[in-house]
């Protein structure tokens, strides 16, 4: 009997209506989003944590989602890589989730 196979985008739209995955996929998106910009810039760990004024280890740490880096860590972080860091508060109605109540 020959295996399954499923569509990469069918499995992960399944996988993020778990509420838990959801919240850890998104988590984990500024790692994601400065791991993606180091490659596209073609440095190592040790290139970004020299022009961060920090070690390797954390920005593997930073990289692998195993901590919570500070703001000012990420803003470092996006300076090094030539972006700047941008948070927003956006309604969690926009993401599916059920709206939360003020007592």
């Amino acid at each position: 009997m020959a295996a399954r196979t499923h569509r990469y985008e069918d499995l992960k739209a399944e996988l993020l209506k778990d509420p838990g995955v959801r919240a850890e996929y998104e988590a984990l998106e500024p790692a994601y989003q400065a791991t993606c910009l180091r490659i596209e810039k073609g440095l190592t760990q040790a290139e970004l944590a020299e022009l961060v004024g920090t070690q390797q280890p954390n920005i593997a740490r930073f990289e692998s989602g195993r901590n919570d880096p500070r703001l000012s860590f990420l803003r470092r972080v996006g300076r090094a890589l030539g972006y700047r860091l941008d948070i927003r508060f956006v309604p969690l109605e926009a993401q599916g989730q059920a709206k939360v109540e003020r007592k």
